[in-house]
């Protein structure tokens, strides 16, 4: 089985020269062991972008039967620049749904999934982020009956419940001085270092296997 991820920075593959930053697509296969996985994701793109650079269709012809491609956008769908920018409710889910067409065309199995939360606390409390993104994913596995994986809900609760300091650890906020690629330090509540894009990465192991999807 190959594991095909499609998103966006918060997934990605990074270098070590760029650590700490860490998605959770590159931790991906310390929790799925009979697979491989193939990440494809990239920073800064959406649903838009991505297939509009030809993205999808570069690895259209390798899926098949016993496959999974991971589908998770929405933080750069909600910019305001237009070659990103999607709407919620129409050309968003208009989009996820080729995703999901293409792989079951290929014979292999969808599974849609919300993104991440960002780690905004105001006041003592977190935060919801990405607006109205995460309820259209829902509701289009829900119409397509394809999979889901509610990382948004999971990744919230848990930062909640970690509060506001402990769940630092989690995202980019990283001290001057200890790393080349940030020497003034970093404070990013969007992208992960490696704890975080290894408790997504567990995350999105869990929901696959309470799918039945993996063992």
């Amino acid at each position: 089985m190959t594991i095909y991820v499609c998103g966006d920075s918060t997934a990605a593959t990074y270098t070590p020269e760029e650590a700490p930053i860490t998605g959770w697509g590159q931790m991906l296969e310390k929790f799925v062991p009979d697979a491989t996985v193939k990440n494809l994701a990239r920073g800064g793109r959406s649903t838009k972008s991505f297939l509009s650079e030809g993205r999808l269709q570069a690895v259209e012809g390798e899926m098949g039967p016993g496959d999974l491609l991971l589908i998770q956008f929405t933080h750069n769908d909600t910019s305001d620049l237009v070659w990103r920018h999607t709407d919620p409710w129409t050309s968003f889910l208009n989009n996820l749904s080729i995703f999901a067409d293409t792989a079951r065309m290929r014979g292999a199995q969808p599974v849609l999934m919300t993104p991440i939360c960002r780690r905004y606390w105001r006041d003592g409390a977190l935060q919801e982020s990405h607006g109205e993104y995460p309820a259209a994913i829902r509701a289009l596995a829900g119409k397509m009956n394809v999979p889901l994986i509610d990382i948004y809900e999971k990744s919230t609760a848990l930062v909640r419940e970690m509060g506001d300091e402990e769940s630092r650890k989690l995202y980019m906020h990283v001290a001057p001085g200890l790393y080349p690629a940030y020497p003034d330090g970093q404070q990013d509540d969007t992208h992960t270092q490696a704890l975080g894009a290894e408790t997504f990465a567990r995350m999105t192991a869990e929901g696959l296997r309470a799918l039945g999807l993996i063992r």
